[in-house]
């Protein structure tokens, strides 16, 4: 089979599930713009929130992603019963894990105080999180079944209930910040409470379909849910825990940024978060190539194809890097107008955070290619249901590497927010370089190990 046909299938999957992640992203984003109208301080308490809620949904995701590529793999070898012992076992091990954080969530207040963040910022973002610790449970489960949903070639239906709910959430965050049409005005609280409802409004949507989706019934996802399968829930629990660590890893990184620009001060950290909403808005493209890759190779490798195993990873890198010119471009060359977007003209700090904003989409355009990169390279992994090692070459990148140069370069070496984000480059550079050599590493011993696998079939 030639790689144009790769190409063109891995599209066909990646476009709804990269337009699931730029939905999703488009929620945060507009949640950001309207807060970022409402108040600079309630801005960057939403930043430093949202980044803090961000890194304990990226811990709990890890099983829904490692799933993807388990329920690929064994509806390519028509195992069905393990279909659904996985699925089933990664809303187990999800919910538990709401269950676990639901403490630092309540109490986020103190730990970003301890963290070196004004009071009252860090007062509003806990405001925050306590509503948003009511969403966790259906974020995580949705995202199980998003993974469902996508492996048995439904990920349309995953996009278009995440575009219903972008206009139903603008909405919301209108009249429960403001306190529009009657409604109490209540700032960060109710860009929450909008963020709550229409989270468990999705899920019930992506309950439903996983019940009642004509290529899904034979599964029979929700009889006798309630029951444990002790095996399959230790086997998510391992399988899914290195993802979920990686991603904290990354997104950790991230979140460390957070709070070492919120030393500068709450207009550097509002424009810090400005600019890495943009950067992530573009990030999400990759990551839907990336879950197709992650199915489409747990496909290859489930039906011990290695030559299509190679071609899948091969496509999802053309088209994520082909892609990357697009943002790369305009970061470059129009940040101002980007940027200028998320606050109010009005506001006399906003021509400064406006300026410094731009001046950081310059490192976010450069770092386009690898952030990428080590995106589809995870993807591939987890296709394979290799994360252990990746897991570990991530905190290496992210922690060693990346988070102690930024730090090294905006203060020691008084470069200042630009420095932070230079030592991100440096990260998630590492982390591509590392990831890459992984997976190509491993290719030509992808061969042998699926002439086991056909040898293992029944004739």
């Amino acid at each position: 089979m030639s790689l144009r046909p790769h190409l063109t299938a891995t599209l066909l999957l990646g476009l709804p599930l990269v337009g699931t992640h730029v939905g999703r992203m488009l929620i945060g984003v507009t949640d950001t713009v309207l807060i970022g109208r409402y108040g600079v301080v309630e801005l960057a308490a939403l930043v430093l929130a949202t980044s803090y809620f961000f890194i304990l949904v990226m811990l709990g995701s890890g099983y829904a992603l490692g799933v993807m590529g388990v329920i690929a793999s064994a509806r390519a070898q028509g195992e069905a019963a393990e279909l659904r012992r996985a699925t089933r076992m990664a809303l187990w091990v999800s919910v538990l894990h709401c269950v676990v954080i639901a403490p630092l969530m309540w109490w986020s207040g103190p730990i970003l105080i301890a963290l070196g963040q004004e009071p009252q910022v860090a007062a509003l973002g806990q405001l925050w999180l306590r509503v948003m610790l009511f969403a966790m449970p259906p974020v995580l489960a949705g995202m199980v079944f998003n993974s469902y949903l996508a492996a048995l070639g439904r990920p349309n239906l995953v996009l278009a209930i995440t575009v219903i709910g972008l206009p139903v959430n603008a909405l919301l965050n209108w009249l429960l910040i403001f306190g529009h049409w009657g409604l109490p005005e209540l700032g960060v609280r109710g860009s929450g409470l909008a963020s709550l409802t229409v989270n468990w409004l999705q899920l019930a949507a992506l309950a439903g379909c996983a019940a009642w989706l004509p290529e899904g019934r034979e599964y029979r996802l929700f009889q006798r849910l309630w029951r444990p399968d002790w095996p399959a829930f230790r086997a998510v629990l391992a399988l899914g825990l290195p993802i979920g660590l990686t991603l904290v890893a990354e997104t950790g990184m991230f979140t460390g940024a957070n709070v070492l620009m919120g030393w500068f001060g709450a207009e550097a950290l509002a424009a810090h978060g400005i600019a890495l909403q943009i950067a992530g808005l573009t990030f999400m493209v990759h990551l839907g190539i990336s879950n197709a890759a992650t199915i489409r190779v747990g496909t290859a490798h489930g039906g011990g194809d290695a030559a299509g195993l190679r071609q899948a990873a091969l496509a999802a890198i053309i088209l994520s890097a082909g892609f990357a010119v697009l943002p790369m471009t305009a970061f470059l060359t129009i940040p101002e107008l980007l940027t200028g977007l998320y606050l109010n003209p009005a506001d006399p700090r906003a021509p400064q955070i406006v300026a410094l904003a731009a001046s950081l989409m310059v490192y976010a355009g450069l770092f386009q290619l690898v952030d990428a990169m080590q995106a589809i390279a995870l993807g591939i992994l987890r296709g394979m249901q290799d994360t252990r090692v990746p897991m570990w070459l991530a905190i290496f990148s992210y922690w060693l590497v990346g988070l102690p140069a930024g730090w090294a370069l905006a203060f020691p070496l008084g470069m200042g927010p630009p420095g932070l984000w230079l030592g991100l480059l440096c990260g998630l550079s590492a982390a591509a370089v590392l990831l890459m050599t992984r997976f190509w590493r491993a290719a030509p011993r992808l061969d042998g190990a699926a002439a086991l696998v056909r040898g293992a079939q029944p004739r």
